[in-house]
């Protein structure tokens, strides 16, 4: 399945972003075989439009009441997870040019049952095999799937824009979770994931383009809602280090479910 939360206002004019999404989405997967939620925490009339010029690809819409963020509306899709099925979360502003990625996310999930996130790999992330960070330093490899190889490259930290997430590691820790309603799901979905044993992947060989060009007011609240989260203390730690701290512990349990 694949699930996106869609935040459309008159402010942050991403209804020509979700078009394009979605216009993508309907070129590059078959939806005989994979189906699509929608999530919706803010829509404007044109938002609604769009969903009707696209109705053949949406399997179901979520209207939600207010702004949940994106963890707990991604949520919502993910609990109409059927057995087995893995899921993949995916931003409303992105556009993939190469049709099939769905098959082979779920192929490489399937043919390695330690893979827990398959995401692909938006050009301005850095890491790279040869970075001077060890957090963003990953390690080429080649998997053999049915027919052929596919270089994976093996990273901490999958950005979420587009991730696949096994049904293996969503059995392991539930569900998406967040501090607010803006950042660090994917960061720290990434953390639970290893700290579970599993490997999270990116395939380099599938263009994915991210479109959002951040210059709206939206867009500046999203780096301060961040900037909370990252700012250090009197003892040089911050909020989201914390956190981390504490999965790594065990203070906090990396299994989330909102819906006990």
């Amino acid at each position: 399945m694949i699930c996106m939360a869609v935040y459309s206002t008159e402010e942050n004019k991403k209804d020509e972003y979700l078009s394009r999404t979605l216009e993508s989405l309907e070129r590059t997967v078959d939806f005989t075989k994979h189906r699509l939620i929608l999530s919706v925490n803010a829509y404007t009339p044109v938002t609604q439009l769009i969903f009707r010029n696209y109705r053949d690809i949406i399997s179901e819409i979520i209207w939600n009441d207010i702004n949940l963020g994106t963890a707990e509306a991604i949520n919502l899709g993910w609990k109409t997870r059927k057995q087995g099925e893995h899921a993949i979360k995916m931003d409303d502003d992105v556009v993939i040019h190469q049709s099939g990625w769905v098959d082979l996310m779920e192929e490489i999930c399937n043919v390695d049952k330690f893979i827990g996130q398959v995401g692909l790999k938006r050009k301005d992330l850095i890491e790279n095999p040869n970075h001077e960070n060890e957090f963003y330093r990953s390690t080429l490899y080649m998997q053999r799937l049915q027919w052929r190889e596919v270089q994976l490259e093996k990273c901490h930290h999958i950005m979420g824009t587009c991730v696949m997430h096994s049904n293996n590691l969503l059995n392991e820790l539930g569900y998406m979770w967040q501090p607010k309603l803006y950042g660090f799901d994917d960061s720290l979905m990434s953390l639970r994931s290893e700290l579970a044993g599993f490997k999270n992947v990116f395939i380099p060989e599938i263009d994915i383009e991210h479109i959002d060009e951040g210059q709206t007011p939206f867009q500046t609240w999203k780096h301060g809602e961040a900037d909370i989260y990252l700012k250090q203390d009197e003892t040089g730690k911050s909020i989201y280090y914390t956190i981390c701290q504490e999965y790594k512990t065990g203070i906090r349990d990396i299994y989330y479910n909102p819906f006990l």
